[in-house]
């Protein structure tokens, strides 16, 4: 009887007109933000159910996450693409993002490969190179589908320098491109003289005096060095600065003791020391080879690559291998360089979201507060950022722990299930282009993924495998 006694507390979940009724006449009610899973698509939903502790799924998760945990990428060595990329040929330029064909390329991209053309030679000016794009003599393919991973529109040509990642529990490669600062670069779409010459360099001397380093130092193990990283301030995505101070650390010694020159030493240093980011490109190869460890596995829901392409956000999970699953890029409403609005901005772009996959960048913010100063937000954001993507992910990575989180661990395996369960999607700090070539970063924010992709993906799914 005590219960009829007291005033009705009232939770409305669902329609908020139903709270305003009950509030207009007086009663205390709070409103429960819900919606039905995949926006109320009724097939999506019935596809859901049916995955929704699944024993062949929660299997083949287990074997997904557990393989993804257990990897191991250590730095190698740095090469040649065409001589490194056992799948890179001539006449082939790799790009960001799921597969795009070059009449559908945003401005930045199209810059990249012309900028890459010129570098290879194939070209002699950038109307050529234009031109050479177009004919369809120059093949066009995802740096993903060759175990590589380029940030922005991460373009990789068969003369430029890759880091040599390997994963030494499965034995397999990644690779990505170097990074070449900030201003204007190749990966924004830049492709003037200035920048043709520095990749020059990069692929000259810059590349030996790191083979000469690494060869003095050995393989470096990249997993401690990013949990350090997370414990000085970097979410190692859009924050690099502590990585590659510790990078730095390794190296320049062994560059000092190798047989390279004064000279190229001291550029080598110059340049790693002004480029807080140079640390993103090795962050990226070094997740991409601990989640390629968690492919191939037939019936798991584990989300093993999100990327971008200017055009399309695409994700694909483990149990459907190379397939891609598409929706259009958004465009990202973040912090605006002086004199550029979200009016000038390409849409998202870039494979540097491999980092949230692997359960870095936007899901590790709460360990880099300074972040929100770059992409917006509060140090309480960074943290509530961090927390709701663990009701989207299989579980934590115990390598990876975050300070403001009480050293708990980052949330990782992302589950296409529950992304389109809960409704929640996964967060991602992005850098962001110009739409038109050459004029590079004009701000940074946050954003999210698309559902579409996800509800695609999960439908996939379930079309695999057999009722029950």
């Amino acid at each position: 009887m005590d219960l009829f006694r007291q005033d009705p507390q009232v939770l409305n979940v669902g329609l908020a007109s139903f709270r305003d009724a009950i509030a207009q006449a007086g009663g205390a009610v709070t409103q429960i933000e819900w919606a039905p899973p995949a926006n109320g698509d009724r097939a999506v939903g019935r596809a859901l159910a049916r995955l929704v502790n699944d024993p062949t799924v929660e299997a083949a998760n287990r074997v997904a996450y557990k393989a993804y945990l257990a990897a191991q990428p250590v730095l190698v060595g740095i090469g040649v693409a065409i001589e490194a990329i056992a799948t890179m040929r001539p006449r082939l330029i790799l790009h960001s993002g799921p597969p795009i064909a070059w009449d559908r390329m945003c401005g930045p991209m199209r810059g990249a490969i012309v900028g890459a053309l010129l570098l290879e030679g194939w070209a002699a000016d950038i109307r050529q190179a234009q031109d050479l794009a177009a004919s369809g003599a120059i093949a066009f393919e995802p740096c993903h589908h060759h175990g590589a991973v380029g940030p922005m529109a991460g373009v990789i040509s068969p003369s430029m320098s890759v880091w040599i990642v390997r994963e030494t529990v499965s034995g397999g490669l990644a690779f990505s491109n170097l990074n070449e600062g900030l201003g204007k670069v190749l990966r924004f779409g830049a492709n003037s003289a200035e920048v043709i010459d520095r990749l020059r360099w990069m692929a000259g001397s810059l590349r030996q005096t790191l083979a000469l380093a690494l060869a003095e130092t050995g393989p470096i193990d990249l997993k401690p060095l990013m949990a350090q990283a997370l414990h000085m301030g970097d979410e190692i995505h859009n924050r690099n600065s502590a990585a590659t101070a510790l990078l730095l650390k390794r190296l320049a010694p062994a560059m000092l003791r190798s047989n390279a020159s004064r000279e190229d030493v001291a550029a080598a240093i110059d340049f790693i020391a002004g480029n807080d980011h140079f640390f993103l490109n090795l962050s990226m190869a070094a997740c991409k080879a601990m989640l390629d460890a968690a492919r191939g596995v037939a019936g798991s829901s584990m989300i093993t690559a999100m990327a971008r392409n200017g055009v399309d956000f695409g994700v694909q999970i483990a149990g459907a291998g190379d397939r891609w699953f598409t929706s259009p890029a958004p465009v990202v409403d973040g912090l605006y360089f002086p004199g550029y609005s979200i009016a000038d901005a390409a849409p998202d772009l870039g494979d540097s979201a491999i980092t949230e996959t692997a359960g870095l960048g936007g899901f590790s913010m709460a360990a880099a507060p300074a972040i929100v100063n770059f992409v917006g937000g509060t140090p309480d954001d960074a943290i509530a950022n961090t927390a709701a993507m663990g009701l989207i992910t299989l579980g934590q990575n115990s390598a990876f722990t975050l300070p403001a989180m009480n050293f708990g661990s980052a949330p990782a395996g992302v589950d296409v299930r529950k992304v389109v369960d809960n409704g929640i999607l996964p967060i991602i700090n992005t850098g962001i282009a110009h739409r038109e070539a050459g004029i590079g970063q004009i701000g940074a924010g946050i954003t999210r993924a698309p559902l579409g992709c996800f509800t695609q993906a999960l439908s996939a799914l379930a079309d695999s495998l057999p009722e029950t």
